[in-house]
This record gives C-alpha cells, sequence and structure tokens, in this order.
C-alpha cells in the first residue's frame, strides 16, 4: 500500500451541531412535569413482558448508567422509577426538519447526519461572520427561542475535530479546537471517545497498549495499517488532526428503508407479512417521495434472542413499485430457515439508488 504525505487543510472553519438528548428534551418540552425526573424512549418493559430497548434518554436516567440500544429491561432494573415514553417519531422529525432550517440561514453547505446532528461549513457565510464561535452561538440561541431546545457545538478546521468538540462538554456546551490546539486535545483523549472507533478496534487497540491519542501517537503507520487496513491509515492522520473530508450537501443518498420493534414478540406468520408489507409500503412512499428507484431489497429480521440476520435480493431492473418491493422481502422471509422464536424487529430497506423518472400526465401531450 502507498503511503501519502501527511497534507492538514486548516483552512476551513466547521461547526458540529449535535442536540442534547433530542428525543426526550422534546417529550419534556411539551411535558413539563417531566422535568428532573428520569425519563427513557423505548417500550416499558411492564407493559411489554420485558422486550424492547431504549431509544435514547435524558441525562437524569444516565446518572443511573442507562444509555441508548440498552435493553429496556435492564434500563428499568437500573431505573426503577424512570418514565419510559414509547416516541413520536413523526413529531420528531418535523422538529429536526425545523432545526435544519436554522442551519441554511447561516450556510448552504449543511450534512445531516441524523436527524439530531449536522456538520455546517461555514468559512464562507450567508452572514458574512468571520468567527466561526459567533455563529455556533447564534445558532444555539436561535434553537433555544425557537424550538426552545438545547444543543452542543463543536468548532474546528475538520469535521472529525468538530465532532470530538461537540462531544466533549454536553449539555449545552461549546468547544472550540483551534488547529495549534488540536494535538495537545487529542493526546489527552481516551482512544474510546475517537470518533469512528468501534468496539471492537478499541479492544484490539487495548491489546497494543494504545488507552490514549498520546498512546496512538506512538504506533507506525505501517503497525497501523498492518493491524487495521484502510482504517489504520485513517487513525495515523486522525491521531495528528489531519481529516480532510470536505461538508456535502449533497451527501448521495445510498438507502432507504423502514424497520420497526416489536413490544409484542411476532410469531404468526400472517401477522409477520402484515408487517413486512406496512414497511414495505413505507419504503416506497419515501423512494417517491424523493424521486428515487432502487436495485436490491434488503429484509432485516430480529429474533427474541437478539440474533440478527439480513439477506438481499438484486432485481433485473431499478423499481419503486409496492407491489414488486413488497412481494421481493416476502419471498426473501419465505426463504429463510424456520426459527420458532419470535420475532422482535422486522425492516425492509432498499438499495442502489438512483434517480427516478418524473411521471407526466398524458393530458399535457
Amino acid at each position: 500500500m502507498l503511503i501519502f504525505p501527511l497534507i492538514n487543510d486548516t483552512s476551513r472553519k466547521i461547526i458540529h451541531i449535535d442536540m442534547d438528548a433530542f428525543f426526550a428534551a422534546v417529550e419534556e418540552r411539551d411535558n413539563p412535569e417531566l422535568k428532573g425526573k428520569p425519563v427513557i424512549i423505548g417500550a416499558d418493559p411492564r407493559k411489554s413482558g420485558g422486550r424492547g430497548v431504549v431509544s435514547t434518554c435524558n441525562y437524569e436516567a444516565r446518572k443511573f448508567g442507562v444509555h441508548s440500544a440498552m435493553s429496556s429491561k435492564e434500563a428499568f432494573e437500573r431505573c426503577p422509577q424512570a418514565i419510559f415514553i414509547s416516541g413520536n417519531h413523526r413529531k420528531y422529525r418535523e422538529i429536526g426538519y425545523q432545526i435544519r432550517e436554522i442551519f441554511k440561514r447561516y450556510t448552504d453547505l449543511v450534512e445531516p447526519m441524523s436527524i439530531d446532528e449536522a456538520y455546517l461549513d461555514v468559512t464562507e457565510n450567508k452572514q458574512g461572520i468571520k468567527s466561526a464561535v459567533k455563529i455556533a452561538k447564534m445558532i444555539q440561541y436561535d434553537i433555544w427561542k425557537e424550538v426552545h431546545l438545547t444543543c452542543s457545538a463543536g468548532v474546528s478546521y475538520n469535521k472529525f475535530l468538530a465532532k470530538l468538540a461537540s462531544d466533549f462538554e454536553k449539555p449545552r456546551g461549546l468547544t472550540l479546537v483551534l488547529p495549534e490546539e488540536a494535538q495537545a486535545f487529542l493526546e489527552k483523549l481516551p482512544i474510546e471517545k475517537f470518533h469512528g472507533v468501534g468496539k471492537k478496534s478499541v479492544e484490539k487497540l487495548h491489546e497494543l497498549g494504545v488507552y490514549s491519542g498520546a498512546d496512538l501517537l506512538e504506533l507506525s503507520e505501517w503497525e497501523l495499517i498492518d493491524h487495521f487496513g484502510r482504517f489504520g491509515y485513517d487513525l495515523y492522520r486522525k491521531a495528528r488532526g489531519i481529516s480532510n473530508s470536505p461538508v456535502r450537501a449533497d451527501r448521495v443518498r445510498k438507502s432507504i428503508g423502514s424497520e420497526r420493534t416489536y413490544g409484542k414478540l411476532l410469531y404468526d406468520e400472517a401477522d409477520i407479512k402484515a408487517e413486512i408489507s406496512r414497511n414495505a409500503q413505507r419504503v416506497t412512499e419515501t423512494l417517491k417521495k424523493n424521486k428515487k428507484v432502487g436495485r436490491t431489497v434488503v429484509l432485516k429480521v430480529r429474533y427474541a434472542d437478539f440474533s440478527t440476520l439480513t439477506k438481499r435480493v438484486t432485481l433485473d431492473d431499478v423499481t419503486s413499485d409496492f407491489d414488486l418491493i413488497n412481494q421481493s422481502a416476502r419471498s426473501i422471509y419465505d426463504s429463510l430457515d424456520e426459527n420458532p422464536a419470535g420475532i422482535r424487529l422486522l425492516g425492509v430497506t432498499v438499495t442502489g439508488l438512483e434517480d427516478g423518472k418524473i411521471d407526466i400526465p398524458l393530458d399535457l401531450y
């Protein structure tokens, strides 16, 4: 593998905005009685027979060790006084779009990473403001004034450092990492905090004696590439504050999917196929809304024991047709080995997206 020279672009001004405990914060905003109480967005295990997963939780619940993706049963054991709310994702999505419009007052270079976080390149901005910190403060103020929610902001010269900075002080934090401060900032950071370093990579890095950014600097580029491949190439540069990926406002959507977790396990084949159809219908509606077509249909199934499988089928041509997507997903299900365990999650996704043709009414001819 070729080793490329270290080129660090420090000319940009990047902001990463991350909403504070977004779903839970929306529920607190709309129900003041929840203030100061631990709130968990997820199925109540007392009503679901112990099933369900935590979507997110507020900071009061996090004090008890509750976190996203934890089973609702364990969350209840850690924090029995918590208030469980199933959540309203349509409402969260609408608020997310409202916040995105605030971003666009300052720059069109907005790269949403999820409903509650985004990168903004404000090097050249609509307000003509030189200070990225000032813009971050203005965005925090606008969100609080108009949406009555708080967010944390990270400001730096690249996306990697801006993301780390927004996580550094939460909630309602604002952290700036200047080019001359980046190395010292990274050296003190636990390796678990490096954005993009997953659980397995952390274990492997610990085996190599790497527990902090400073430890990571001790490994050569060849050593990291040898252990981690392409990811090692990135790690070597990130340890030195180098990450030149631009903010992409035109970020291409690679897939459109819909999945649901069920509080009551699904066993009956008719119920399972009905849920597959509902997911396929949501996918079809989103494809048409975004004027997209796709070639590959993916079915995701998670069983009672949390074992998960995904299987796909590639079609002869691209489509956004409900019947074809639904039938493909159902056929995948029919091909699976029998499993007596109940199903707790089903998902349908279409990948290999392309721009779709816009139907023109015949009476226009």
